[in-house]
């Protein structure tokens, strides 16, 4: 859950990079990983894919135990919602999931009707844009 990531461990963040078209995807996980960079594309050690990291710039200091820096990467499962549309997330999101088109570098992204998989607002309605979009 977005929540869970706090405005001021990404108010470092100068850029995100996209390494898919997130317009295609309902919503995307985010995490806070201990990496050893302020920049360039992090190793990825999950099951599923990356789809986008942050850059820190360089104020952003290192933990002093660890010498690593805390850096957002974007990523999916296998069983998520690209890739099996009626499974598991077919009417909702994993707790870390955020829309994606509401991220930016140091804002935290929150998630949707979209990204829940859910019934459009009454906003989407009015505006005729319907799911799945």
């Amino acid at each position: 859950m977005s929540s869970l990531i706090s405005a001021d461990e990404i108010s470092h963040e100068t850029e995100l990079v996209w390494l898919e078209d997130i317009e295609q995807l309902d919503y995307v996980r985010q995490s806070l990983d201990r990496l050893p960079t302020r920049k360039g594309k992090p190793a990825y050690h999950r099951d599923g894919r990356m789809i986008g990291y942050a850059l820190l710039g360089p104020d952003a200091k290192p933990s002093r135990a660890s010498g690593t820096f805390r850096r957002r990467v974007f990523w999916l499962l296998p069983h998520d919602r690209d890739n099996d549309p009626d499974g598991l997330y077919a009417r909702s999101a994993p707790a870390e999931a955020v829309d994606p088109r509401t991220l930016e570098a140091r804002v935290k992204g929150y998630k949707t009707e979209r990204s829940e998989g859910g019934p459009p607002s009454t906003a989407m309605r009015e505006l005729g844009i319907t799911l799945p979009l």
